[in-house]
């Protein structure tokens, strides 16, 4: 498929589709057809996610709310997001679109890899909305990992035909590992960003004790001198 032939003013419709009637779109998805389009898709949720993820970065700096891992952000850093995100699912996603062929062909599904990543690309529909849930201190990572279980399981009910109990065990299973390691990565950072702040207000003031101590060595030098060097007045 070239590149004219894609009809970028239809993704916002797509997108629509598949987060609020996830069951009809992955029910009547081609399962052929090409691997650019859905790819261009994937890059396009990349970067709104990555954008939003930017603006929220920026307004939680600003505020001083030092969201997510609970650092300030740099600006060429914010601004780097959408760029990032585009580069990174258009590599990752056809990595991830390989495990979950994977997992799906071990759960029983006769579809090849283009089907899987089809899913997979379209899936990152829902990148915008886990996004926005990430600002949510501790939970948000895990929230949004549940919301990505719903779309999986019913990608693989509708598209891979896997029995609705299978496929909710098993991808179950899945995110509840996910769930409780983005957990644990959220309090160990922010653990860490606690005491790497504790850690500068400890230094900031030892270095100002440090400088006060100092201040007060040299003018007691200074007053020690002149008692040993008195001034000598001019004669009359």
């Amino acid at each position: 498929m070239e590149a004219k032939g894609i009809d970028f003013a239809a993704i916002p419709q797509t997108a629509i589709r598949v987060v609020t009637s996830p069951a009809a779109f992955f029910r009547e998805m081609p399962k052929s057809g090409g691997f650019l389009e859905p790819l261009v898709f994937m890059v396009v949720m990349s970067v709104i996610s990555g954008v939003l993820g930017g603006v929220l970065h920026a307004l939680s700096n600003f505020l001083g709310l030092h969201l997510y891992t609970g650092v300030a952000v740099g600006f060429m850093a914010i601004v780097m997001m959408p760029v990032l995100a585009a580069i990174g699912s258009a590599i990752f996603g056809f990595i991830a679109a390989g495990i979950l062929f994977v997992i799906w062909k071990l759960m029983g599904s006769n579809e090849d890899y283009e089907t899987a990543y089809r899913c997979t690309a379209y899936l990152a529909a829902i990148t915008p909305i886990t996004t926005v849930l990430g600002i949510i201190p501790y939970v948000g990572g895990a929230i949004g990992l549940v919301v990505i279980l719903y779309y999986l399981v019913t990608a693989s009910i509708e598209t891979h035909g896997i029995p609705l109990r299978k496929a909710w065990i098993v991808f179950g299973i899945i995110i509840a590992v996910f769930v409780v390691l983005n957990v644990s990565a959220q309090i160990t950072a922010r653990r860490f960003a606690r005491n790497m702040e504790q850690a500068s207000e400890s230094w900031k003031d030892a270095s100002q004790e440090m400088q006060k101590a100092a201040e007060e060595m040299q003018k007691r030098m200074k007053e020690e001198m002149e008692k040993q060097n008195p001034p000598v007045e001019p004669s009359k």
